[in-house]
């Protein structure tokens, strides 16, 4: 059952410098109980649709299309609506812990506020309910942890602190945007079990931002490959690791260290001046004359949806 669809997705920023498309054409849904990886390199677009589904994009934002929630268009909520969606409905984990944190506020202030001001019970139920989730969350000393604020922590603890926040009112729907940036291998390691126990608990689905295939492959159901604003591939895990569609999908796992560590070479190009056709026939060792000339369209086949003319 899909709880959130993703229809032809646009969303462009007007800058000194030019007209920067971010999101191209962006098509994909979420499905109940369900892990999504959306993996691409830095710029590439992926946080940006983060943004733009809990509508806090900068004002020079131009968005068309539709994003709809159980149903409901995100994008025509009133204000009023999307704050209270966001609040209580839709989860988002930002890439920075600490900077997402109140330096002001002590760790179990933060955890509890949510469900003082939405549950509307009282301060002792919130505190239980705040040192069992960060229990829950590798917390031997839930109580020590409470009276303490984000500076006197680690980044992964902080991350921590992030998922014990997002947990508080059962979402249905978590972000990740890019949940293990800057951690060391020891700490992503935690990060990710930490995700899996939230899977286990709370049955919430969610969308993972990540430009690291490893995390994606520990924790999705399905990949979602972003290239330079557009989708260029949708496929299950599985599926993906054992046989990748789309000539920058085939790239990128082979900059992973256990296939030879070969990143791509070249860049993606400027989102201000985009080349024509595929954005990614300048670096494409496949490339025909069609791909320099026009936009390829989606081709769904059995093994998932890729914008690629390999496949027409």
């Amino acid at each position: 059952m899909k709880i959130l669809e993703i229809q032809d997705l646009n969303v462009k920023f007007t800058t000194p410098i030019g007209e920067v498309y971010a999101v191209n054409n962006a098509s994909f849904s979420l499905n109940a109980n369900e892990t999504l990886a959306l993996v691409g390199e830095t710029g590439c677009g992926k946080s940006v649709i983060a943004n733009t589904i809990i509508r806090l994009l900068p004002q020079n934002a131009e968005i068309s299309g539709n994003i709809f929630y159980k149903g409901n268009n995100l994008l025509k909520m009133s204000d009023r609506e999307m704050e209270k969606t966001r609040q209580q409905e839709i989860a988002i984990i930002f890439q920075n812990p600490t900077l997402s944190l109140n330096p002001l506020y002590k760790i179990g202030d933060q955890i509890s506020e949510p469900l003082l001001v939405h549950k509307k019970i009282n301060k002792k139920e919130a505190f239980t309910k705040t040192k069992k989730l960060l229990k829950t969350m590798g917390f031997q000393n839930p109580s020590k942890f409470t009276g303490m604020y984000p500076h006197q922590l680690s980044g992964g603890m902080n991350q921590r602190v992030l998922l014990s926040i997002s947990l508080t009112l059962n979402p249905s729907i978590i972000i990740a945007d890019e949940p293990t940036k800057g951690l060391d291998n020891e700490l992503v390691r935690d990060i990710i079990e930490e995700f899996k126990t939230v899977n286990k608990i709370n049955n919430s689905s969610l969308l993972l931002i990540t430009h690291d295939l490893s995390i994606a492959r520990e924790l999705s159901d399905r990949i979602i490959i972003m290239y330079s604003g557009d989708i260029v591939e949708i496929t299950k895990t599985e599926s993906f690791f054992k046989n990748p569609l789309h000539p920058y999908s085939k790239i990128l796992l082979n900059s992973l260290p256990e296939r030879g560590f070969n990143p791509p070479k070249g860049n993606s190009p400027s989102m201000v001046n985009i080349p024509k056709g595929c954005k990614f026939h300048p670096r494409c060792p496949h490339k025909k004359k069609i791909c320099s000339e026009k936009t390829p369209p989606i081709y769904s086949i059995d093994e998932g949806d890729v914008r690629c003319y390999l496949f027409q």
